[in-house]
C-alpha cells in the first residue's frame, strides 16, 4: 500500500529508509475505531504518528527525537521518553495544518532534561505528572524541578540506588492514575545480572504490596491494564496475554510473530508492537525463536492488531527497511490524523501560539532573507 506523502506544513518529508506495508482492511480499521497511532523507534530515534488521508490512504508523519522510547498520549498532550530528556508535546491549533487535512498538530512545549536514565515505559498519573520507568537506576521515578529526577518507588530486592541495570525493570502499568505494576527481567542484584535469566527470569511487581505476583515469565514487557484486567506482552515467548491474579500466572492469549514490546487497547483489539529477533542481541535465543520455527513463521517489525475475543491477528502494519526495532505503542482516539513539529526544524522557532483576550491565536513568521 502507498502512503500518503506527509506534507506538514513547514515540515518536509524527511529522506525515508523504510517503506510501511499495511495488510488488506488495516485503514478501514483505523477508520471504523476512529484511532491514529503513535509508535517509537529508539533504534533509528523516530517517533511516527499513523493516520488516514482524506482519501483513506496511511499517512505516517515521522519525527526525529533520539532514542524514543516511552509514549503515553489523551489526544491533547503527548508525552515522550527520549535519550536523556522527557517532552511533553502539545497540540496547537494550526489553520494552515487544518487546511492541509490535520486534525492536531503536537508541538514540543517543555523538554525536562534527566541525564542518561535508559527510560523506558511512562505515564501520566492522577495529577497529571509524568512517572517513568528509569531502567538504570532500577526504579520508577518523576521529575524533578531541581534534579535529574525523584525516585518513586524501587524494588526491595535492590539494596541502593545507583546507576547499574541490575534487574531491567522496564514496563510501568497505572491503575486508577496510580503506578501499579512494573515488569523486570529478573530479580537481580548485580549489573546487568538479569541478562543470564532473559529465559524463564521474569517477573510482574505489585508497586503496592512491594511483592511478585508472577514469576517465570521470559523478558516481559508494556503492562497494560485494560477492562478490568492486566495484559503484557510474555516477549520472550512471542505471547501477548493476561494475568490471572487467582492462579498467579500468565495467561497467554494470541502468539504474534516476532519481540513484543508496545502494547495499547481499543475497545475489543490490541495493537501490539514488533520487533524482529536477532540471535546477535538480547532478542535472540529465547523460546520465541523455536515457536516462530515450529509454526514456519517469519518474523517482522511493525505492528499486529489482536482481535481479543478469539486471538486471531486481524491486521498488520510491515516496517520494512531500516527499522528493525519498535519500543511502544500509543492510541490517539478520535483522530484522525496527526503531525508534529520536530526539533530540527526552523518551524519551532518562526511558529508562535499565545492566549489572547480569551482566545487561542497563532502568528507565522517568515524567516528572513525569505
Amino acid at each position: 500500500m502507498n502512503d500518503q506523502v506527509d506534507d506538514t506544513p513547514d515540515c518536509p518529508r524527511p529522506q525515508r529508509t523504510w517503506q510501511p506495508q499495511a495488510s488488506a482492511g488495516w485503514t478501514e480499521w483505523m477508520a471504523d475505531q476512529q484511532v491514529s497511532l503513535a509508535v517509537t523507534t529508539y533504534q533509528v530515534g523516530k517517533l511516527l504518528l499513523l493516520g488516514l488521508s482524506g482519501n483513506q490512504q496511511l499517512a505516517i508523519a515521522e519525527r526525529s527525537f533520539r532514542r524514543a522510547m516511552g509514549v503515553s498520549t489523551d489526544g491533547q498532550s503527548l508525552w515522550l521518553a527520549t535519550a536523556y530528556q522527557v517532552w511533553r508535546m502539545e497540540h496547537q491549533f494550526d489553520q494552515r495544518a487544518k487546511a492541509a487535512g490535520y486534525d492536531r498538530l503536537f508541538v514540543p512545549r517543555v523538554g525536562t532534561t534527566t541525564g542518561d536514565l535508559d527510560l523506558h515505559d511512562i505515564a501520566i498519573d492522577a495529577d497529571g505528572q509524568p512517572v517513568f520507568v528509569a531502567t538504570l537506576f532500577n526504579c520508577l521515578a518523576t521529575l524533578s524541578i531541581t534534579d535529574s529526577f525523584r525516585e518513586l518507588w524501587r524494588p526491595p530486592f535492590i539494596d541502593t540506588l545507583t546507576a547499574e541495570d541490575r534487574c531491567h525493570l522496564n514496563g510501568l502499568a497505572m491503575v486508577d492514575g496510580r503506578p501499579k505494576y512494573v515488569t523486570l527481567c529478573a530479580a537481580t542484584n548485580v549489573t546487568r545480572a538479569w541478562k543470564s535469566h532473559r529465559m524463564f527470569g521474569g517477573q510482574l511487581w505489585d508497586t503496592e504490596s512491594n511483592e511478585p505476583l508472577v514469576t517465570e515469565l521470559s523478558m516481559p514487557h508494556s503492562p497494560r491494564w485494560h477492562d478490568g484486567r492486566l495484559w503484557l506482552c510474555n516477549s520472550g515467548t512471542g505471547y501477548l496475554g493476561y494475568i490471572d491474579f487467582a492462579a498467579e500466572r500468565f495467561e497467554p492469549v494470541a502468539f504474534v510473530p516476532g519481540y513484543a514490546r508496545g502494547l495499547a487497547f481499543v475497545g475489543n483489539y490490541a495493537v501490539v508492537g514488533l520487533s524482529r529477533p536477532r540471535r546477535e542481541n538480547k532478542f535472540g535465543g529465547l523460546a520465541l525463536d523455536d515457536e516462530l520455527a515450529n509454526r514456519n513463521m517469519t518474523s517482522y517489525t511493525g505492528l499486529a492488531v489482536v482481535d481479543l475475543t478469539t486471538g486471531d491477528i486481524a491486521h498488520t502494519l510491515e516496517l520494512e527497511g531500516s527499522i528493525a526495532e519498535l519500543y511502544d505503542v500509543g492510541i490517539l482516539h478520535k483522530v484522525r490524523r496527526p503531525t508534529a513539529l520536530g526539533l530540527a526544524l526552523d518551524a519551532l522557532r518562526y511558529n508562535v501560539w499565545a492566549e489572547c483576550e480569551g482566545t487561542r491565536r497563532h502568528w507565522r513568521r517568515t524567516p528572513k532573507g525569505k
